[in-house]
């Protein structure tokens, strides 16, 4: 053999696959990897260079398996500072592979005629113009003119498939149109989107029912790629909801993975003693189920997704008339009070003290606080706080909910079938969830180190080896000979997340070197300015 690109010496390696470390070399040849045991590499004719690993644990590259990042890299200098900031994050925690499309929203598909309605709604969803796209080559192409330090692969998402067929409207999918939203599922994939998602508390999501999305997900079992779903509640109905992703997957025959499993909601607090027994024993039957989890117990999404369904329905421009309606802002405050048949209410089950301001680009003075000290403030309703502030940015509010507690998110982390997914919601502005910069770190240095709710090699395994297996990234989250060269070396004991809801974009302790593609992207925890990255077909 001739010389290596790169040689990573004398560290622990922790190969993704749950074994436990060994002392092993590792060299990257033309973007590949081969595993050297101490002491041979001297005699495989050098390196062109050298990292000294002594004390440090060498693992596949991080594989965030749930992200919001479809758009963030094509902001390009829009994004201003802290644009660049949100795009630098995720390879500064480690990450090599981000997987966006989740939750049912993503930049494609659609039919032409929708493209332009759609571009308008996502510049406001994603914080400026990202464009809109027919298809994954579409969505590859565009992210192929920009150049990022790691790589990217996509769900197709339901509700995007959707609003791209029938528009964010409240009914039922004609013939036809789900005909329609079949034959643009059936092209994304094949031309390597990694599966189908949705986002069932969400509009227009919600508005589909089972038969709908069994249809959907049938399309994605053809091709042999997962049925992944934020499901239709996380609160006092999830295991209603679980089991309706069962049915879902049983039907269509596409393998099932839940999105940041939780019980969220104080009518919930608990009931992973039940929804993981359920999986547990689904998966002991020969059902391939799993699910994802981040390390918070704090969620993040868009204001307006504290809305009864139909408030959304024809989409933001609709949302906001109807805020400007004192009727219908009565008639929400009534259905967040009382409820509806179906619906997940986040404020219902905890309560707008509960909710903090994350983004709001023209009122930067209501971030980082709460909706009901912003009412308790103004001596007004929180209802009407909210409603004024989604009509003053134009729907464009995004908010922490503090919905969770530790008990359920360690018992989550700890299952054997949970891999680990940020849920970062990367967009310009603002005080965004830490976890977009935190979420690796956090695992390794809290539960792992500091707690011991996890082995590090079960931690890893869950971060790189699992999650690439799940979505179908061949030769990547493991190391071994001929294995794609993404890998992470980090400090056992100092790796840490620093990001907090004060100072959310802070870089993680410890990770010392990140390489993508065969290059060092992150070197002494700061990145080099190498952008070989790409968009994954799969």
């Amino acid at each position: 053999m001739t010389g290596f690109d790169l040689l990573i010496r004398g560290g622990l390696l922790v190969d993704g696959t749950g074994r436990p470390g060994r002392p092993a070399d590792v060299g990257v040849a033309a973007g590949r990897l081969t595993v050297l045991a101490p002491g041979e590499a001297p005699r495989t004719g050098g390196a062109a260079e050298v990292i000294d690993a002594r004390g440090r644990v060498v693992s596949p590259g991080f594989v965030d398996v749930h992200t919001h990042s479809d758009g963030v890299t094509l902001l390009g200098p829009s994004g201003g500072g802290s644009g660049r900031a949100l795009v630098r994050a995720s390879v500064l925690q480690g990450v090599t592979t981000e997987i966006c499309g989740n939750c049912g929203s993503g930049l494609f598909p659609a039919l032409p005629e929708r493209l332009p309605a759609m571009r308008a709604e996502a510049r406001i969803t994603f914080g400026g113009d990202v464009g809109m796209y027919a298809d994954f080559a579409g969505f590859a192409a565009a992210h192929a003119r920009v150049l990022r330090a790691n790589h990217l692969a996509s769900l197709v998402g339901h509700g995007t498939l959707r609003a791209g067929v029938l528009g964010p409207v409240d009914r039922p999918a004609r013939p036809d149109e789900l005909r329609a939203m079949c034959a643009l599922l059936d092209a994304s994939l094949s031309q390597g989107a990694a599966g189908l998602s949705t986002g069932l508390i969400y509009t227009p999501g919600s508005y589909a029912g089972t038969d709908e999305v069994v249809a959907l997900a049938a399309v994605a079992a053809r091709h042999g790629k997962p049925y992944v779903t934020h499901l239709r509640d996380e609160m006092s109905r999830v295991e209603e909801a679980l089991e309706e992703a069962i049915e879902i997957s049983r039907r269509s025959g596409a393998a099932l993975h839940v999105s940041h499993h939780k019980t969220a909601g104080r009518y919930a607090w608990g009931r992973t003693e039940r929804t993981l027994p359920r999986i547990a024993a689904l998966r002991a039957e020969g059902m391939d189920i799993t699910c994802d989890v981040y390390p918070y117990t704090a969620g993040s999404t868009a204001l307006a997704a504290m809305l009864p369904p139909w408030a959304n329905d024809g989409g933001l421009g609709a949302l906001t008339a109807r805020l400007g309606d004192p009727a219908e802002r009565d008639r929400m405050r009534r259905a967040i009070a009382e409820g509806v048949p179906g619906w997940e209410n986040t404020v219902g089950n905890g309560g707008w003290d509960r909710i903090s301001v994350a983004c709001a680009p023209r009122h930067p003075q209501a971030e980082g606080r709460t909706i009901a000290d912003l009412a308790a403030s103004a001596g007004a309703d929180p209802l009407d706080v909210a409603a004024d502030l989604l009509v003053a940015e134009a729907g464009e509010v995004t908010i922490i909910s503090h919905s969770m507690v530790e008990e359920d998110v360690r018992r989550v982390l700890a299952a054997p079938y949970t891999m680990i997914g940020s849920d970062g919601v990367p967009k310009p502005g603002g005080r965004p969830h830490p976890r977009w910069a935190g979420t690796f770190p956090r695992v390794l240095g809290r539960y792992v180190r500091e707690l011991g709710l996890l082995r590090l090699e079960e931690a890893v395994h869950k971060m790189t080896g699992m999650a690439a297996a799940r979505f179908g990234l061949t030769g990547r989250g493991v190391i071994r000979d001929g294995a794609h060269a993404d890998l992470v070396v980090f400090d056992p004991a100092a790796v840490a997340d620093l990001a907090t809801f004060t100072e959310p974009l802070l870089p993680p302790a410890g990770i010392d070197v990140v390489v993508a593609g065969g290059q060092v992207v992150v070197r002494d925890g700061e990145e080099t300015g190498a952008r070989p990255g790409s968009v994954l077909a799969l």
